[in-house]
């Protein structure tokens, strides 16, 4: 259904049927069907078996794994995996091959740093024009002018999957114009630089914007002018999310960029659902309610009715299969690929402003919000998702995501040049390379996310790094 490998790099990443239609029509399908009970399906086949997706062919070239050095400032999940591959840890300020760095070093520092050609890093120097609230916004809007100019309204209509949205105070007189349209909407506040649900609240009063502006908390001290409101970013909440048992959830899909230019994309089959601990409510009693309202892991800690032992995170795996058991494969497939193109045409949109440097490559964390109507809608793009594990499951998706990531970047050499980017390389499959990548055992385009085996229970090594479950923060910059 996509378009085939070795298209031009400013070709859309774009579906040949239109995919919400396919999804509305099988939903009336089954309104008109009801059935009187749910058959659950054996879980999603996997097109090949687990040994089989990391392919290492030799080369002669290969470098022992304990010459590689590496550097960084986190001390959980990804230090475990770093070790456990064999390389050496230094404190050096310029003899690494390897920096895990924060994105404070790199704003601060990347500019004044001589890299060698081996050596890697893993942000890109303006990764924020993709992972700042507000420039994410700036950037897909200007795309959607861009490729509505250039090849009309039905293919830019396919990057609207960001709610409507305006950053504060600048906007404020064109949300206001807005709100008056839909005077009885609701719409959620977020500060553009922070993380872990960090001053986000929900408003339904114009008159709450004007208390914000003058609430001294979310003021930050300026030489010049010590009353400077801190920017915000408006959007019209999202008021009718798909719903388990009743919570709301969102999900969180891991990315992998190793270039921009050519774009090359990996998404790993892996993820996870986030829940909250309360049922889900649009009374208006209930706005202020995070624990209704935000799905943030750091929020529902703090929630009194938050289970430790069980977190409230699912496997992307399990809730692939909890909607093919209620809804059918051909929904799942549709709505999964419709998530995996908007990770790349999110990407796409800050493609050609990106910085691209030989040196950089990124794990984003995506963090999408499925709807009634099972629409996929983009809420941020984190350039540091968490690292920290909550449950022993969580430590082990986290150290196989990480694990997996090191093979494709592959420091050791193990593949060569001539025949990377490899198409799959553990759970990671490359979807995008200067144009989207047809899987070779699929006739037609078709979605891994969520076909992946179940987190296996490993006592020796969970026990050996319980000290790096949640009593152990990560760092405040991740999320």
């Amino acid at each position: 259904m996509l378009k085939s490998n070795n298209s031009s790099s400013s070709s859309l990443y774009s579906i040949d049927q239109n995919s919400d239609e396919k999804i509305e029509s099988l939903l009336k399908q089954q309104e008109d069907a009801k059935q009187p009970h749910i058959i659950v399906p054996p879980p999603p086949e996997l097109p090949e078996s687990f040994s089989s997706f990391l392919v290492k062919p030799t080369n002669s070239g290969c470098k022992d794994p304990k010459s590689i050095r590496f550097k960084t400032f986190l001390r959980n999940t990804l230090l475990d995996t770093l070790k456990k591959r064999g390389w050496k840890e230094t404190e050096d300020d310029t003899e690494w091959d390897i920096f895990w760095a924060d994105v404070h070093w790199i704003h601060e520092n990347f500019d004044h740093v001589y890299l060698h050609d081996h050596q890697k890093i893993n942000h890109f120097r303006n990764h924020y024009e993709l992972t700042r609230k507000d420039l994410l916004v700036k950037n897909v809007k200007r795309m959607i002018k861009t490729v509505e100019k250039e090849y009309g309204k039905a293919e830019a209509a396919k990057f609207d999957f960001i709610s409507t949205s305006f950053v504060l105070p600048q906007d404020y007189a064109l949300f206001q114009e807005e709100f008056k349209k839909n005077p009885r909407s609701i719409w959620i506040m977020k500060p553009v630089g922070r993380a872990q649900g960090k001053g986000i609240f929900l408003i339904n009063k114009i008159s709450q914007i004007n208390q914000w502006k003058k609430d001294p908390r979310l003021t930050r001290s300026n030489s010049e002018n010590q009353d400077q409101v801190e920017a915000y970013i408006i959007q019209r909440y999202i008021d009718n999310p798909y719903l388990i048992g009743g919570k709301k959830f969102d999900i969180r899909i891991y990315a992998l960029v190793l270039s921009y230019s050519p774009l090359t994309v990996y998404i790993h089959r892996n993820g996870f659902c986030r829940f909250s601990n309360s049922n889900f409510s649009m009374d208006t009693k209930d706005i202020s309610n995070l624990y209704i309202h935000a799905t943030n892991v750091a929020i529902q800690k703090t929630s009194p009715n938050y289970n430790v032992g069980k977190g409230c995170k699912w496997l992307l795996y399990n809730l692939r299969n909890y909607l093919s058991s209620k809804h059918g494969e051909e929904i799942v497939d549709a709505l999964m690929t419709n998530i995996e193109t908007l990770i790349v045409r999110s990407l796409m949109s800050v493609q050609k402003i990106m910085i691209n440097d030989k040196h950089c490559f990124e794990l984003y964390g995506f963090d999408i919000l499925i709807d009634q109507d099972f629409k996929p809608w983009l809420l941020e793009v984190n350039a540091s998702p968490s690292l920290t594990a909550e449950t022993h499951w969580d430590y082990e998706l986290k150290f196989d995501v990480i694990n997996d990531m090191f093979d494709v970047i592959d420091l050791e050499k193990n593949v060569p040049a001539e025949k990377k980017p490899l198409p799959k390389v553990g759970g990671f499959d490359l979807v995008y390379h200067d144009g989207p990548v047809q899987h070779e055992r699929a006739s037609s385009y078709k979605s891994y996310l969520g076909c992946y085996k179940n987190i296996p229970k490993r006592e020796k090594r969970t026990k050996k790094h319980s000290h790096h479950f949640t009593n152990v923060s990560d760092s405040s910059i991740q999320k």
